[in-house]
């Protein structure tokens, strides 16, 4: 599995140019599951940009790109986020789909928990153009369950024990630099250990034309907690192997997950 952490423009086509050659990388290195950022497609000069190339389910440039890549190299494709028509004309969902190795999409998480922040200068507000999600989503592959979020959903510990038990789980993302310094690693270690499966954390990562910086650091983990590869800014490919058998070893020795009460 591997995660392609990029660094992504305004330009929709330029972004499809780079995730096709980081996907090509990854499969020549041996990935069976490719997963690409949050915002891969687009990260606009300003919020009404991403409303300007949302696309409706099921078709469109962008998500014809993610079902002919995950058929052309016969992979699993996670598509990161990417906007789809939400209720409001003004408004998008911000969507992470998965595909098969035959091209076809199985899983769509439309993002639950809508970022806020402010600190100085630096503001976000992504309700103002963004629609939240209403439903969880998971998928089975040959390799095990793997589970959905995005970004800001990884503070929200009730949503990963929702899903259940999985054996990966892919969280794409576009962590700010302030706010992936204080927590961002903190966070995902702990959603791994908690839920004793390996995680695929697939980010943003540098300085975009927009302005903002995003923090990167894509990294994988094992159950344990235990980062096994990273990438700490720019784009390129993290990588490695689901072990069954650690996942085995790790709810054996610490049976969190039987142990629940609530």
């Amino acid at each position: 599995m591997a995660a392609l952490q990029m660094v992504s423009t305004a330009q929709v086509a330029e972004n499809l140019q780079t995730a096709g050659d980081l996907i090509a990388e990854a499969v020549g290195q041996g990935a069976e599951l490719v997963a690409l950022p949050e915002y891969f497609p687009i990260m606009g000069m300003k919020d009404g940009d991403k409303v300007k190339v949302r696309e409706a389910e099921g078709r469109g440039p962008i998500q014809d790109f993610l079902a002919g890549t995950a058929s052309k190299h016969g992979v699993w494709l996670v598509g990161g986020s990417i906007p789809l028509v939400a209720g409001a004309a003004d408004k998008v969902f911000n969507s992470c789909l998965a595909y098969n190795p035959r091209g076809e999409c199985v899983a769509r998480y439309d993002k639950i928990h809508l970022f806020g922040f402010q600190k100085g200068r630096e503001r976000y507000d992504e309700s103002a153009s963004i629609e939240a999600g209403q439903q969880l989503a998971s998928f089975d592959t040959p390799f095990g369950r793997v589970g959905l979020s995005i970004c800001y959903d990884i503070r929200f510990p009730e949503l990963y024990r929702a899903l259940g038990v999985t054996d990966l789980l892919v969280i794409p993302a576009a962590f700010t630099e302030t706010t992936g310094r204080a927590h961002w690693e903190i966070l995902l270690r702990a959603r791994a250990i908690e839920n004793q499966c390996y995680l695929l954390a697939v980010a943003q990562g540098g300085k975009h034309a927009n302005g903002r910086e995003t923090h990167g650091n894509s990294m994988l983990i094992d159950p344990w907690g235990d980062v096994l590869d990273r990438r700490s800014k720019g784009p390129g490919v993290v990588i490695g192997e689901i072990d069954h058998a650690r996942i085995a070893e790790v709810r054996a020795s610490l049976p969190a997950l039987q142990h629940r009460v609530m």
